[in-house]
């Protein structure tokens, strides 16, 4: 087959749905098919990879309204693509990609089926961001993104609302996703949509091999750079006296980091050495740092940039406990990177956390509520054993039911049902 893949999103721009598309599109060319991406322009290039080509596309650099100016200009390169290479089925990545109802009948008119991947909604980011400002984790007028969906959600939903009713396919990345889209979206009676939850590279995301020497002193540096060095800790043990904890994603307010930060003057009342590193980019690291040494922890935190996905696993596999306090995701898939780098995940009660994670492979909390996260962050910390157990078994969790190899043949089979069902 020749696909298609319409994305916002790809590398060397690693977001969430950037670095799926990436690693999805690697393992369909390794089975054989050609992949085209059509992306947005940006500084750089991807990595390359054999079977896969990718299309950059001018776009307007405006908060929201960059999804209706990429659609545009993707749908045209896809014309031109499919009138120079005929495409067998279109993979769209919503929600950023914007067509109308017309645009989307006209692509399987003219081109081919089109597969609608759900990636979390508008109207869902918008809820989590109104449930974040609850909790006070931000005032959202301070990021130009979030105030943008926040006053335009509604009227972009009307392009997720296009592409679930004029796709030939739906696949919701998340049972919670796809329960949001029947919530808020009114899918047609006849609606096809599967649910697929995306994987993770699990060769780069993968334990500690304290047999690797090289590999060995990057963890026992990574330990001594962030203060968390006891001798359990740099012979690669579950810590007890000097744990790490690590958060990932944007610094941006529904994600949830000053609830960890409220959780932390309690963990380190029961764990003086415990350490905290927080990664990514945002707006809101300076706010962050600046309500962690009002709150007395400024010593234990650490706020690290985004970085290289080698260094990102390397944090991964070094550090005791992940901790995920995010409002709203249409997946999220840190912490299956976490549990693929053999680390136990601390994450919010809700779906679609819930779907990945419970007891056997971490903690879960209440969402927004502090007290409760540092309770179950202790529980964790005061058991290296059952750690150690959990680690084993989330990395056979991810083998089993979350890798790109899985994803893969899940979505080789929907795009021959696709075309199938327009060929009907």
């Amino acid at each position: 087959m020749h696909i298609a893949m319409v994305s916002g999103e790809y590398p060397p721009r690693w977001g969430g749905i950037g670095s799926v598309v990436f690693h999805l599109a690697g393992h369909l060319a390794a089975r054989g098919h050609r992949v085209s991406i059509i992306t947005r322009t940006h500084k750089g290039r991807a990595p390359p990879q054999q079977g896969v080509s990718v299309i950059e596309v001018p776009w307007l650099k405006a908060p929201m309204a960059f999804t209706r100016s990429y659609g545009k200009h993707a749908l045209r390169a896809l014309t031109v693509l499919h009138e120079r290479e005929p495409v067998d089925v279109v993979h769209t990545l919503l929600p950023l990609v914007s067509w109308t109802k017309k645009e989307f009948r006209t692509v399987e008119r003219e081109i081919a089926p089109v597969v609608s991947a759900l990636n979390g909604s508008w109207i869902g980011e918008r809820e989590g961001m109104r449930l974040a400002a609850k909790h006070r984790e931000s005032a959202t007028w301070k990021n130009p993104n979030d105030l943008a969906i926040l006053t335009t959600a509604k009227w972009y939903a009307k392009y997720e609302q296009a592409g679930v009713s004029e796709s030939a396919m739906c696949v919701a990345i998340s049972e919670s996703t796809k329960q949001e889209f029947h919530r808020w979206y009114a899918p047609p009676e006849n609606w096809q949509c599967e649910t697929v939850l995306y994987g993770v590279d699990h060769l780069v995301f993968r334990p500690l091999n304290s047999d690797d020497e090289e590999e060995h002193l990057e963890h026992e540096a990574l330990r001594k750079k962030y203060d968390a060095a006891d001798e359990d800790a740099l012979c690669g043990r579950a810590s007890k006296e000097t744990p790490l904890l690590l958060a990932v994603g944007r610094l941006v307010a529904r994600k949830g980091h000053r609830t960890l930060l409220r959780a932390m003057p309690e963990i380190l009342d029961r764990f003086p050495g415990a350490r905290l590193c927080i990664i990514g980019r945002g707006h809101m690291a300076k706010t962050l740092l600046r309500q962690a040494k009002k709150l007395g922890v400024g010593h234990a935190v650490f706020i690290q940039p985004g970085m290289p996905f080698e260094e990102l696993a390397q944090h991964f596999r070094s550090a005791d406990l992940v901790v995920y306090p995010s409002y709203y995701e249409g997946q999220g898939l840190i912490p299956l990177e976490s549990l693929a780098s053999g680390t136990p995940v601390v994450t919010v009660n809700q779906a679609p956390l819930t779907e990945m994670i419970d007891s056997t492979v971490g903690e879960l909390f209440e969402t927004g509520n502090p007290g409760d996260l540092a309770k179950a962050v202790c529980r964790s910390l005061e058991d290296p054993e059952g750690r150690t157990a959990q680690a084993s078994r989330g990395r056979e969790r991810v083998l089993a039911h979350y890798t790109y190899e899985h994803n893969a043949e899940s979505y080789e089979r929907i795009y021959l049902d696709a075309i199938q069902s327009l060929e009907k």
